[in-house]
């Protein structure tokens, strides 16, 4: 059976949502295993004073306590924004084998150069272990990490 990337993204839009309510960036995550989420994730950086804790950090922090394990093959983590260096690194050390995003920045909202997800998987000889799904609810996505609070 296909994975219905569209209704997991949207969970991880309602994370967003959550962010957003709290003065936090709106990005929201979640680690989903076969059909189930494990874990979710919004951006706490603000309301915690924590410039680690991004979405999709947090909801691995979160999948790493509910599956009790650090590695994570077999996962699909959805974000609504693209990872930042930080985030993929994180990404590609828990193992998740599917990264499934949303919105990307814009050129003016480049704030890591010409860093793309692609561009540090392939940097890191990583890309036989991780798949890449780009293009699922963009616009939306990108949308409510845009609008004011």
């Amino acid at each position: 059976m296909a994975v219905d990337h569209e209704h997991f993204m949207r969970i991880a839009l309602e994370e967003a949502a959550r962010g957003k309510a709290e003065g936090n960036v709106a990005v929201g995550s979640i680690v989903v295993q076969g059909d189930t989420v494990v874990a979710r994730g919004r951006n706490l950086v603000n309301s915690t004073f924590d410039p680690t804790a991004h979405a999709e950090t947090v909801a691995l922090r979160q999948a790493g306590q509910a599956l009790k394990q650090t590695e994570f093959p077999g996962c699909i983590l959805y974000t609504t924004f693209e990872p930042c260096p930080m985030c993929c690194g994180a990404i590609l050390a828990s193992g998740i084998s599917t990264l499934v995003m949303g919105g990307r920045p814009t050129p003016a909202e480049r704030r890591w150069g010409d860093y793309t997800v692609e561009r540090l998987i392939a940097l890191s000889n990583r890309g036989d272990t991780i798949q890449v799904v780009t293009g699922i609810l963009t616009q939306e996505c990108a949308d409510i990490r845009r609008v004011p609070l």
